[in-house]
């Protein structure tokens, strides 16, 4: 459990364990589909948990969030924010590797980003991050926007509803997904609290 108390049970004299913040690297993509559910969940995660989080924005996600109005909201869920700059820069793939952080979650995750991981495509910040953790030990949890047989009722940033459909081929890099070594699928917002912590 990330989120474990300090004993007070503890001999006189001797020092009082702090547990050390679980580092959380969160890659955000130009999905607006569930990006303020996505939003409202991390906001849980860092209130009610002991987390270190370092947001890795796609450029398009940058766009998205400012569009969603969240881009002020960020940095009180986010201690630190990096932007992409290439596939290369920031270099957050050495800190991932090296085990600087427990996991990465990538969430929103597009249709896009989600078929260039599952077909080995690394040719942008986040989709290369994920290809060279998933080489180590460090946990990778990914919530795509385009699930199997799901018909989407997303919200746009002025608040209305769209009515989407998945089509066929994202659905099944979706169903490639859940095939590859390392990483773990989420299907909901709410699933980022109860998997993570329970790591």
């Amino acid at each position: 459990m990330v989120n474990e108390k300090n004993s007070t049970d503890r001999a006189p004299g001797s020092a009082i364990k702090i547990p050390r913040p679980y580092k959380l690297a969160w890659g955000i993509t130009g999905a607006g589909d569930l990006m303020t559910e996505i939003f409202e969940a991390m906001k849980d995660l860092k209130k009610n948990g002991n987390f270190k989080i370092t947001a890795v924005l796609s450029k398009a996600a940058v766009k998205v969030v400012k569009a969603y109005r969240l881009w002020n909201t960020l940095p009180t869920i986010a201690d630190k924010i990096l932007v992409e700059k290439d596939a290369n820069t920031p270099f957050i793939v050495g800190a991932l590797q090296t085990r600087k952080f427990d996991a990465l979650l990538v969430a929103p995750t597009t249709g896009n980003s989600v078929a260039k991981i599952a077909h080995g495509i690394a040719d942008t910040l986040i989709t290369n991050a994920v290809a060279m953790t998933t080489r180590t030990k460090t946990q990778v949890f990914i919530l795509p926007v385009e699930k199997e047989g799901n018909e989407v009722n997303t919200t746009l940033p002025d608040g209305s509803k769209l009515e989407l459909f998945t089509r066929d081929l994202d659905a099944q890099n979706t169903a490639k997904l859940r095939k590859i070594k390392g990483i773990s699928v989420l299907d909901a917002p709410q699933d980022i609290k109860k998997f993570i912590v329970s790591r």
